[in-house]
């Protein structure tokens, strides 16, 4: 996998735009936490046939973002999507002992949010 690492000189608008695309993965990260926690428990406790996975939550985010979550439409759908998996990927390593338990994100701390390659094209010097 190529990962870049690019600096950005953003305009009002666009800076306006990447700030709610950071709070969506924040918001739908720290949704998914929650989620996952409280599916977990119910697996345990015998209640859910199933443990929680990043592509259950997926599912079920977006089966109500539309009606409870009407905002996240404004940026893109990765914001949300990358954020589960990113999640996902959190709790693989803290399963296989090689990381901590994730945590909730906090605003204004480390703020981001993840686009895939079909999600903007590179012209020149401009994205």
């Amino acid at each position: 996998m190529v990962g870049h690492t690019i600096a950005l000189a953003p305009n009002n608008v666009q800076s306006t735009y990447f700030s709610k695309a950071a709070g969506v993965a924040r918001f739908a990260y720290n949704w998914a936490l929650s989620e996952w926690k409280r599916q977990y428990e119910e697996y345990k406790n015998g209640t859910l046939d199933r443990a929680p996975s990043q592509v259950a939550l997926r599912r079920q985010l977006n089966a109500i973002k539309k009606s409870a979550f009407p905002w996240m439409g404004e940026v893109t759908k990765n914001a949300p999507q990358m954020a589960i998996i990113h999640l996902g990927e959190a709790f693989k390593k803290f399963f296989a002992g090689t990381a901590r338990y994730p945590k909730y994100k906090k605003k204004g701390l480390h703020d981001s949010f993840t686009i895939t390659n079909d999600q903007f094209r590179v012209q020149d010097t401009h994205l």
